[in-house]
């Protein structure tokens, strides 16, 4: 990892869309937050669309609630955060064994389905959609790095929608390089791409993985409130400084049903009107969150 391909076209350029790269596509030092808290296996499955993604089940029988949030500060459509809300999940006709599912990550096409991307600017919406599939929308986003917490708040449309805050894990001296696979939906097509990156991330597990969630009721997250979501993290990693390469390959498959779908998902409409603005909204101001704690 990185595939030898990505590295033979490195420092080539191509316009997709209307959107420049550079190749590859990639970002340089970025800090992130990643967390991962248990819920209810079934509760986290039924969130899931079609017949090919399946949660995870962690060792408990549980399934894990994945937040990403990365604060691009270098790429080449400039500075964005991204805010991952996702389920970790397997990818086959059946739910993958326990345990095996993450010893066996490529058999069992074990990753992410991300339920929700809020995004900073327009022009990562155009490009994440349009090109990827990810379910990219602009929203108001912060990113703040204190000397003992990490935090980030998500608003959308004047209301409060999601918060995540944890204990910084006091030492970024773990080296990570690691390959992952993301899948969505978007035109009713499940789409998989494929990120790598490296660093160096200060990690707390179980009982010293201190972080709180908050969740509103905006459509885009109200459901997450329903799956019975542990209030403490079994795992919490700050990355100062991240180092990503997007792969530009992408794989996707029809969604299939097991009754007629009635309705078309969102579809291409959703990105022709785009433009390519990198303009970020108002930060976040809602101050009254405490009462969506999740306990």
């Amino acid at each position: 990892m990185p595939p030898k391909r990505i590295k033979k076209y490195t420092g080539r350029y191509a316009l997709v869309d209307g959107i420049p790269y550079t190749m590859p596509v990639s970002s340089s030092d970025s800090p992130a937050l990643m967390a991962g808290f248990s819920c209810d296996w079934e509760k986290a499955n039924a969130l899931l669309p079609g017949n090919e993604i399946h949660a995870m089940k962690l060792p408990n029988g549980r399934a894990a609630l994945m937040i990403t949030i990365i604060n691009y500060l270098d790429t080449s459509i400039g500075k964005y955060i991204e805010y991952s809300i996702a389920i970790a999940c397997t990818h086959g006709p059946k739910p993958a064994p326990r345990i095996l599912n993450t010893l066996l990550l490529g058999h069992y096409g074990t990753g992410q389905y991300i339920l929700d991307l809020p995004v900073s600017s327009e022009i990562s919406v155009k490009g994440g959609k349009g090109i990827w599939g990810m379910p990219k929308h602009k929203a108001n986003l912060d990113f703040i790095v204190t000397d003992d917490q990490v935090t980030s708040q998500y608003e959308k449309d004047g209301q409060f929608a999601f918060r995540i805050e944890i204990d910084k894990p006091k030492s970024p001296s773990i080296k990570l390089k690691v390959g992952a696979t993301n899948y969505c939906r978007f035109r009713n097509m499940l789409m998989a791409s494929y990120i790598y990156f490296e660093t160096k991330a200060g990690i707390n597990l179980l009982g010293k993985a201190k972080g709180s969630l908050f969740i509103g009721d905006h459509p885009k997250v109200a459901p997450l409130k329903d799956i019975d979501i542990n209030p403490n993290p079994f795992f919490t990693t700050f990355m100062p400084k991240t180092n990503g390469i997007l792969d530009d390959h992408f794989e996707c498959w029809f969604m299939t049903y097991d009754e007629p779908p009635k309705e078309m998902t969102e579809g291409l409409e959703s990105v022709y009107p785009l433009g390519y603005s990198e303009d970020w909204l108002a930060p976040p101001s809602i101050t009254d969150y405490e009462k969506y704690r999740i306990k």
